[in-house]
């Protein structure tokens, strides 16, 4: 090696500058030459130049591999199939159809059936006197208060239907007869 250099990095030119330089150190140190002291200034002045023309050189190319750009590469651009929606779609005829109100029916409250005015009809000690005929028939279980709800509807309604007199509810005269057989 060289000053530095691996054999397959020197060229010609680097190899004479080399010896050149390596001479240029070597004379002043062998006394046995004889030159004189300005032959020996000039050779140390050329070696010095071309080693300071190495040098600048060799800083360059370096400067210049540092500049050059490297290589990143990038991401391929991918195929994306295209998607069109047209902007306006023609109507396409779709027969009438008729639109039927649905009813619905709604049950009227428990307070608004006929049971429930028949009920309120008797006196508050003739209702207690229902409610406990129901409790004790086993079909209610609310507190005796003498007031119609749904726990009162709800029992007689079931004792109704157990007795077959289950339509006599829907009308307030016959609702009558349902309570008259549980006071009597």
């Amino acid at each position: 090696m060289l000053l530095g250099f691996t054999p397959k990095s020197v060229s010609l030119k680097q190899a004479v500058v080399a010896a050149v330089t390596a001479l240029a150190i070597a004379v002043p140190a062998a006394p046995a030459l004889a030159w004189g002291q300005r032959e020996r200034d000039t050779l140390t002045g050329v070696a010095g130049a071309l080693l300071i023309e190495n040098v600048i050189r060799n800083s360059r190319h370096t400067q210049a591999q540092a500049a050059q750009p490297q290589y990143v590469p990038q991401p391929q651009p991918r195929y994306v199939e295209p998607h069109y929606q047209p902007r306006y779609v023609e109507p396409q005829y779709q027969p009438r159809r008729r639109h039927y109100e649905q009813r619905v029916v709604v049950a009227p409250s428990i307070y608004a059936t006929p049971a429930a005015d028949a009920f309120k009809s008797y006196s508050w000690a003739e209702r207690r006197m229902i409610q406990r005929r129901l409790a004790v028939f086993g079909y209610y279980d609310g507190g005796v208060d003498g007031s119609f709800g749904p726990g009162t509807y709800s029992a007689i309604t079931a004792y109704a239907n157990a007795q077959g007199q289950g339509r006599a509810l829907r009308a307030t005269n016959t609702a009558y007869a349902v309570y008259d057989g549980l006071i009597y």
